[in-house]
């Protein structure tokens, strides 16, 4: 074809002959002289070009593919520098490998256009994937805004993520622990930028092979790693206006050549935002519903923000079959906010009793750390050892100062100020064996980490006169944790059915001291615990139509350290907030059974038991003060039913939409027994739009129903609508995307709160409505690849292997 050589498609039976019961099939890619080609993408199509798998080789130029559906399929081979390849493999399939010789590219040739498509979700047995680079509608938003539009994930007012109505999330950082508690993982996540993440996994029931930690399942965010050869990259701006402005650049570079493959992503964010909270809170006489008195506190928080975030690496191929790789990665954020939060006390009637007008301010400066390495080597096509260890030191300086008023009756004034500085450091390694026998295939491995936590809370008190130490709410807290792992999952194929089972053991121990003062004796306290982990997968597909699976196991969850401290944190005059030392981890069993038609429509009917569930416990002392808290209640079942549909009614539309609904009950003591049962559902609805010339559109949206995630808490209905619009430009090397997001301002956070006594309406609202505007321009010079648009589904222009 003109310039260049007309690539060869070689396909070479096997040993033996590969029947529809075979459970994997290979793609081997060599080039001229039969070498072999690592980091080529092989993608697996129907033959309406949806994409059903997708693999880069290894260093032996293999990719493998596993539980392939019963039909006729394409195996598209594509490389930078070398031309394409499309082959049919049609069912039955009589092969199990498939040799792929690749040619390389006329570099006279001013450019080749690869073209790829990914749906916005994908479902699969074991996991949803959501790739949200393709949608056009996050431009501009961080990842935890990214996260809470995203199929059967809700985020609470305190940021705690929930997974199909159910809390108790292990988020990973590309396959990473995060190790980081509710509140600290929001303000990680609220400074990144989407433009940095390819994907999201959402894994209801894990295998063995991943920690077990999240009783909901697990939610790996993978951030975009460019494995084309050459020099490329991308740089990405984006600006916001909603109440205040925001805005966030991101650029991404990678270099490839060689035995070589170096990568750098850097990420900076400023925003401005407000909260504004109305909490109404009325208190009863003693076990009557008679009204004794009303506590109205209207606040309005503003704050700015600036977040650096590099992740940078060099991974090494120190020979054909060992591969040895290091990444740095690093986070400095700066926050500083102040509020306004009048406290009205009113009689029954609504008179005002008395008027304390409190003013606050607050400052939070977090730097992260860390570096990893990774070590894989193949044995051979069956066997392959990887080993990882990671080291993460956060540092967290955070300052608290409070001013209270009294305007209404008298006058007085008091005030206090707060250093709570916050150091954390994760240490961790692990290592996995593979070995691929004939019809089975086994996995092992090991996992150790170490964590270390130093909290210093300072507090002084000012009653008007002069400041002093507030010795009973200053303390000094230590904690030391170990975790140590070990694992084994063997899975198989036999006719139509495939098979999974694991077991997982973990052992935990954690030492805690309070170092005391003049007024706080020291305390100390430890524990140890261990527990076996089993989980279950098993398929049948029936015919190429439907496919039956099931899953089982057993998790945990850990309380956050910080969470254990028992340091008093001020919220308002009227509000603390305290950690648990006695604290215990909660543990869940899950069962699902799924169908999946024509992959089309996945129907799953799960039911879950947590004993010793976390709740939030809202105890409410005599002068009318809320202790927030933490522990432990009685047991929490979950029968849930979810709908997936993935379809495509045009050639230019494809929809997601995705329903959860969960009947939940509730049951524990705190200080009497208590019990709640509710109904809820989530409904999640995406559309991508590809039209000609470059342009693409995207309408998704999502509405949580009345819901309930603590015994005593009720949340409102809520929810959101996005829509944008996206054009390719600059001969295909850039895009330019406006979207505008929660266009009718309903993505709120309010409800009822039930105390002993008492009762507490409240409604919190943020800079939510934004509209957005961005520009993404790809450059490099290596072989000169051009990309043509597929539209939004694709992020309009996707490089090869990117992500």
């Amino acid at each position: 074809m003109g310039a260049f050589r007309l690539l060869v498609l070689m396909l070479i039976l096997t040993k033996t002959a590969y029947s529809q019961n075979t459970d994997f099939f290979v793609v081997k890619v060599v080039g001229t002289q039969q070498k072999t080609l690592s980091s080529a993408t092989v993608e697996l199509l129907r033959t309406d070009g949806s994409l059903v798998k997708v693999a880069i080789t290894d260093s032996l130029g293999l990719a493998r593919f596993e539980k392939l559906p019963a039909q006729n399929l394409l195996v598209q081979v594509t490389m930078t520098g070398f031309a394409p390849q499309t082959a049919k493999l049609d069912f039955p399939r009589k092969i199990k490998e498939l040799l792929v010789v690749l040619l390389v590219v006329d570099r006279t040739m001013e450019s080749v256009v690869v073209v790829t498509k990914k749906n916005f979700i994908e479902q699969h047995p074991d996991k949803t994937v959501i790739n949200l680079e393709a949608g056009i509608a996050n431009v501009g938003t961080t990842v935890l805004e990214a996260l809470e539009k995203l199929p059967g994930i809700t985020i609470d007012k305190n940021g705690n993520i929930n997974l199909k109505g159910r809390s108790g999330v292990l988020v990973m950082l590309d396959g990473k622990p995060t190790y980081l508690d509710g509140a600290s993982l929001a303000t990680l996540l609220g400074g990144m930028s989407a433009s940095q993440i390819s994907q999201v996994e959402l894994m209801d029931n894990p295998p063995a092979k991943f920690d077990a930690a999240g009783n909901a399942g697990i939610i790996n965010i993978k951030t975009k790693k460019n494995i084309q050869r050459g020099f490329n990259g991308t740089l990405t701006n984006a600006y916001g206006q909603g109440f205040y402005p925001k805005g966030n650049t991101n650029l991404s570079m990678n270099y490839k050549a060689g035995r070589w493959n170096l990568f750098l992503n850097y990420g900076f964010n400023a925003n401005e935002y407000f909260t504004r909270i109305y909490a109404l809170r009325t208190y009863f006489e003693s076990g009557t519903n008679t009204t004794k008195s009303l506590l109205e506190q209207p606040s309005f928080l503003r704050g700015n923000s600036t977040t650096n975030n590099l992740r940078t690496g060099i991974d090494y191929n120190l020979t054909e079959n060992t591969t040895l790789g290091v990444t740095i990665n690093g986070v400095i954020m700066h926050r500083h906010g102040s509020s306004n939060n009048p406290a009205l006390w009113m009689k029954p009637d609504r008179q005002l009793d008395s008027l304390i007008n409190t003013t606050s301010s607050n400052t939070t400066n977090w730097k992260n750390a860390g570096a990893a390495f990774h070590f894989r080597h193949s044995f051979d096509a069956s066997r392959e050892l990887t080993t990882d260890a990671d080291y993460n030191r956060y540092t967290i300086g955070a300052s608290q100062n409070f001013e209270n008023v009294s305007v209404f009756p008298g006058s007085y004034r008091e005030a206090s100020s707060a250093q709570i500085p916050n150091e954390i450091r994760i240490l961790s390694g692990k290592a996995d064996y593979t070995q691929q026998f004939k019809d089975v295939k086994l996995e092992t491995g090991w996992k150790s980490s170490n964590i270390q936590t130093d909290n210093l809370a300072d507090y002084l008190f000012n009653d008007g006169m002069r400041w002093r130490q507030d010795l009973g709410k200053s303390n000094h807290f230590l904690y030391n944790e170990d975790i140590h792992a070990f694992y084994g999952s063997a899975q198989g194929k036999i006719n139509r059915w495939s098979l999974q089972g694991g077991l997982r053991y973990e052992m935990t121990s954690y030492d805690a001291k309070q170092l005391g003062n003049a007024a706080v004796k020291d305390s100390s306290f430890s524990r140890n615990y261990s527990g076996l982990f089993p989980s279950l997968f098993l398929t049948f597909e029936k015919d190429s139509i439907n496919t039956f699976s099931f899953s089982a196991g057993r998790r945990i969850d850990r309380p956050a350290f910080q969470k254990l401290n028992p340091f008093i944190f001020i919220i308002n005059k009227y509000t603390f907030q305290q950690g648990n030392p006695y604290y215990r981890p909660q543990f869940t069993w899950n069962m699902e059974f799924s169908h999946l038609y024509k992959n089309l429509i996945t129907t799953s009917l799960s039911y879950s038991l947590t004993t010793d569930y976390f709740s939030q416990v809202f105890p409410i002392d005599r002068n009318g003060i809320v202790l927030y808290t933490e522990g432990n209640l009685g047991k929490l079942h979950n029968l849930g039913l979810s709908v997936g549909l993935n379809h495509s009614p045009q050639k230019w539309w494809t929809l997601s939409l995705q329903t959860v609904l969960n009947r939940k009950k509730m049951e524990g003591i705190i200080s009497r027994p208590l019990s709640a049962t509710i109904t809820q559902y989530n409904i999640n609805l995406n559309n991508q739009f590809r039209f000609k010339k470059g342009w693409g559109g995207e309408i998704s949206g999502f509405y949580n129903s009345r819901s309930q995630h603590d015994i005593q808490e009720v949340v409102d209905p809520s929810g959101q609508l996005s829509m944008g619009v996206s054009k390719t430009v600059l001969d295909n090397a850039g895009t330019i995307k406006i979207a505008v997001r929660d266009i009718f301002y309903t993505n709120w956070i309010k409800g009822l709160t039930q105390f002993d006594n008492a009762t507490e309406y409240f409604k919190l609202t943020r800079d939510t409505r934004v509209f957005n505007i961005s520009f993404s321009w790809r450059f490099g010079k290596a072989f000169k690849t051009q990309k043509r648009s597929e539209g939004a589904s694709r992020d309009e222009i996707q490089r090869v292997g990117n992500g």
